[in-house]
C-alpha cells in the first residue's frame, strides 16, 4: 500500500512511518519542520526511514496546494494518515490565528487534494483536548465537545467536522483518532515527561501547574502506533476514536514514578493552573477496542522505564 504520512518527521509521525515501512508498505512523507521545536531533531527521527528505498520524503507545507498536488500527481496514493498540525494548548493561546490556519486550512487543502486526486481513505489525528473540562469519566466518543477551552482543540473539533463533510460529499473513509497525551522516545521537548524526565535527572526544580493535581491519561507511542496500523487496514466510513491508556495519574502520582524509576530526588515548586490546560484526561478506549481490537499492552511504568532507558542512552550519544 502506498501511505502518505504527513508530519512524519515529527514524535509519532516518524515512529509510525517505521513500523509501516517494516510492514511493507511503502510511505511518502510530507513536513515542513515546523520551528517549534530543533530541526535537528526531527532530521533525526527520519535516519532510519531514510534507509528504505521505499519511503519518499518531501519537505513541504500541507497548506502549499501547488506543492500537495506535484506530490499527489507523483505518487498513487492508497491512504492519507494525516498527523501534520501546530501542536501544544498553551502556545495556541498566543498564536491563534497561526493554528487556525495550519491546523485548519491546511487539513483542507489535504482534503481537496484527496477530493482531486480520488483518494478515499484517511486516518486523522485529533486529541483529547477536544473534551475540554468534561465532568463525565472517562470520556467517551458520545460525549457532547462543544466547549473546547483553547485554540488548539477548537481547530481540532473543526478539523473532525471538516473530515465528516468530506466523507458526506466524497465517500472518503476517514477514522478520527483522539490521542490522549502520547509519549515515548523522541517525545516532544516540551512535554510533561520529557521536561521532568531531564529535570529530575539534571537536579533542576520542575513547575507543577494546577498544584500537581491535574491528571492526564498518558499512552506509550508503541499503542498508538498499534491503533493506527489497525486503522490503516481497518477504515470504512466515519468513526471518530479514542487511543488512550486507560490509566491517568496526577502530577505529583507522575513525578513519584519517575523518581522511583530514576533513583533520583525530584525538586519541584507546585503554581496555579495555567490557562486552556483542562483538569483531568481519561479515555474510554471500548470502540476502540470493539472496532480495532486495541489494548493498552504498555503501563505508565513500563512506558517510562522505556523512557528513561531511552533518555539515557541518548544522553550517552550527545556526550
Amino acid at each position: 500500500m502506498n501511505i502518505l504520512v504527513t508530519g512524519c518527521a515529527g514524535f509519532i509521525g516518524s515512529h509510525l512511518t517505521e513500523h509501516l515501512l517494516r510492514n511493507g508498505h511503502t510511505v511518502i512523507g510530507i513536513d515542513n519542520f515546523d520551528e517549534f521545536y530543533g530541526r535537528k531533531i526531527k532530521e533525526e527521527n527520519m535516519d532510519e526511514a531514510r534507509l528504505s528505498e521505499r519511503f519518499h520524503f518531501y519537505e513541504s507545507d500541507i497548506r502549499d496546494e501547488s506543492a500537495l498536488h506535484k506530490i499527489f500527481s507523483g505518487h498513487i496514493i492508497d491512504l492519507a494518515v494525516h498527523l501534520a498540525a501546530k501542536a501544544g494548548v498553551r502556545p495556541s493561546i498566543e498564536k491563534p490565528r497561526e493554528y487556525y490556519d495550519v491546523n485548519v486550512m491546511g487539513t483542507n487543502v489535504l482534503l481537496e487534494a484527496m477530493r482531486r486526486f480520488a483518494v478515499k481513505k484517511l486516518l486523522f489525528a485529533s486529541s483529547s483536548s477536544v473534551y475540554g473540562n468534561n465532568k463525565k469519566i472517562p470520556f467517551s466518543e458520545l460525549d457532547v465537545v462543544d466547549f473546547p477551552i483553547s485554540p488548539y482543540a477548537a481547530t481540532k473539533k473543526a478539523c473532525e467536522l471538516m473530515c465528516y463533510a468530506y466523507h458526506h460529499l466524497y465517500d472518503i473513509d476517514c477514522y478520527c483518532f483522539r490521542f490522549f497525551t502520547v509519549y515515548g522516545p523522541r517525545q516532544r521537548p516540551e512535554m510533561a515527561i520529557s521536561k521532568f524526565t531531564k529535570s529530575i535527572l539534571n537536579g533542576d526544580t520542575i513547575e507543577l501547574f494546577a498544584g500537581g493535581t491535574s491528571s492526564r491519561d498518558y499512552t506509550y507511542i508503541d499503542d498508538i502506533v498499534n491503533g493506527i496500523l489497525a486503522g490503516v487496514e481497518q477504515v470504512k466510513g466515519y468513526q471518530i476514536i479514542n487511543l488512550g491508556g486507560a490509566s491517568p495519574i496526577n502530577l505529583l502520582e507522575l513525578v513519584s514514578l519517575i523518581e522511583k524509576i530514576s533513583n533520583k530526588k525530584a525538586h519541584y515548586i507546585l503554581s496555579s493552573k495555567q490557562g486552556g490546560d483542562v483538569d483531568q484526561t481519561y479515555a474510554d478506549v471500548e470502540k476502540a477496542r470493539r472496532l480495532l481490537n486495541y489494548r493498552v499492552t504498555v503501563s505508565i511504568e513500563q512506558g517510562l522505564t522505556k523512557y528513561l532507558h531511552w533518555v539515557l542512552k541518548d544522553l550517552g550519544r550527545s556526550n
